[in-house]
């Protein structure tokens, strides 16, 4: 390989797979959406009649679309670090898709509901159980009764070594602080914290 060459390949930016996982309505597709530099794509469609006593709308009562298969985005951290960002769909019926969207992800964060709580276990289960590393971000909705973290430390049953932070998914800057967080966390999770001298 020549020089010039090698100088370019030396100067591509590391190419990471995030994962924004959580329950049905937790905020997933907004949070790609407002922190993506391109236009996201997402896979929504209208809710209807069919998904009565299959979608479980308590608490969500106004939302209109679900994720069917996935949302996705990217955003520069650093020149050298981008970060793909892959939704996974908040259902239960679309639970398949988990595998395939997560394979190969760095880390995931599961956002989650104050609302619903109880909608993160899946997540938190899924990632507890394939060992990938993976943080709590509590999404702050409008109205909705707010929690220390403690207490959804406690109530999700999450260990000390899972970080749990507070955001708002419409809101950019919020949204970068908890990808970098969790991209912070899942590399210390690989390979262990800094040695210093």
């Amino acid at each position: 390989m020549d020089s010039a060459r090698s100088e370019q390949v030396r100067r591509m930016p590391t190419a990471v797979k995030i994962v924004i996982a959580g329950g049905f309505g937790a905020g997933k597709t907004t949070m790609v959406s407002s922190v993506s530099e391109t236009v996201p794509l997402r896979t929504e469609e209208t809710l209807t009649g069919r998904g009565v006593g299959v979608d479980d709308l308590a608490g969500v009562e106004n939302k209109s679309t679900t994720t069917v298969a996935m949302d996705f985005g990217r955003i520069t951290i650093r020149r050298d670090l981008v970060l793909y960002l892959f939704g996974t769909p908040g259902q239960e019926r679309f639970w398949f898709m988990w595998d395939d969207v997560t394979l190969g992800a760095l880390g995931a964060v599961v956002l989650a509901d104050t609302r619903r709580l109880t909608d993160c276990f899946p997540s938190v289960d899924y990632f507890e159980r394939r060992g990938t590393p993976f943080i709590v971000a509590v999404n702050c909705f409008d109205g909705a009764r707010r929690y220390d973290l403690d207490e959804v430390r406690i109530a999700l049953s999450l260990g000390p070594s899972v970080p749990v932070t507070m955001c708002d998914a419409r809101d950019r800057s919020s949204a970068k602080e908890v990808l970098i967080k969790l991209a912070q966390h899942a590399m210390h999770q690989r390979v262990g914290p800094a040695v210093t001298s």
